[in-house]
């Protein structure tokens, strides 16, 4: 099982050429690792489609495997196909699929209303071109109607092509295993890899997960509120808390781990390096 298991690290486009540079280290550090691929977000409504570019050609260009976000809210057909087309001829073959937010001001959602929308697309246009990656959601979906209608939302995407998922981060392990098992049961057999996030700064990790509908557990956010501006603190507890839950969801079989690094290397490379892998 570990021999298959794929291991991945995902960055956000840079905006100045001081974080470019600063992101091919990181990409250099973790590549030490052998990943099966980084992964590169793409802003609401295109916003970084031109950052996601060249920041995923910048990672090809090093000897990496890489793949990009394609969010299609808000989007038209033509834009997506032109976007699909020119990572099919720029020889990229991975890419992950998503719906994505509206960005703000915008009232309408596009040709594009669901995920499930998009692979069909891009199935449709480039057929088994592209290895394609969905969302998944352990704790379900923060707008969806309740656990079953998000569940069905997930076999959709399955339905529709998907190879395979990354979740969204969580902290509780049981919601993974209970999540997998379900969908299981509904008959969809894709691997599904944890999203891990490492804790660099509690105060904005808990703003972004009450928005994003990932559950920080009660006694985690006591402990951590409790360390105040104690930095040195939240981190070794952090790193404590990620490194057991990865632990956990190795020792339970999970296909692999995905990192959200934020574009550091640091804290993934320590949890890898407890982890042993």
């Amino acid at each position: 099982m570990a021999e298959s298991r794929k291991y991945s690290f995902e960055f956000f486009p840079p905006k100045t050429p001081e974080g470019t540079s600063r992101l091919r280290e990181t990409v250099r550090q973790l590549a030490q690792f052998d990943p099966a691929f980084f992964s590169v977000t793409f802003g609401a409504g295109g916003s970084t489609q031109e950052g996601t570019l060249a920041t995923v050609l910048d990672i090809r260009a090093a000897g990496h495997h890489a793949a990009p976000h394609i969010s299609c809210i808000g989007s038209t057909r033509e834009s997506i196909r032109a976007i699909i087309h020119r990572y099919k001829d720029a020889g990229i073959k991975h890419t992950v699929a998503l719906r994505g937010d509206l960005p703000s001001g915008m009232a309408v959602a596009g040709e594009f209303r669901h995920a499930t929308d998009l692979v069909e697309f891009i199935r449709e246009e480039t057929g088994d071109h592209f290895h394609i990656e969905v969302a998944a959601y352990p704790e379900y979906h923060p707008q969806a109607r309740n656990a079953q209608e998000d569940l069905k939302h997930f076999i959709a995407k399955v339905e529709a092509g998907a190879n395979s998922a990354m979740t969204q981060y969580f902290y509780n392990s049981d919601a993974y295993f209970h999540f997998v098992e379900q969908v299981e049961a509904m008959g969809a057999s894709i691997p599904i890899v944890p999203g891990v996030m490492p804790i660099v700064n509690f105060s904005q990790l808990a703003r972004f997960s009450d928005a994003c509908g990932a559950e920080i557990p009660r006694w985690v956010r006591r402990k951590m509120e409790g360390y105040g501006d104690d930095t040195a603190s939240v981190r070794a507890f952090g790193l404590d808390l990620v490194t057991d839950l990865c632990a956990k969801l190795l020792e339970g079989g999970a296909p692999g781990l995905h990192f959200y690094t934020l574009n550091q290397a640091g804290l993934s490379s320590t949890i890898w390096q407890r982890l042993g892998l």
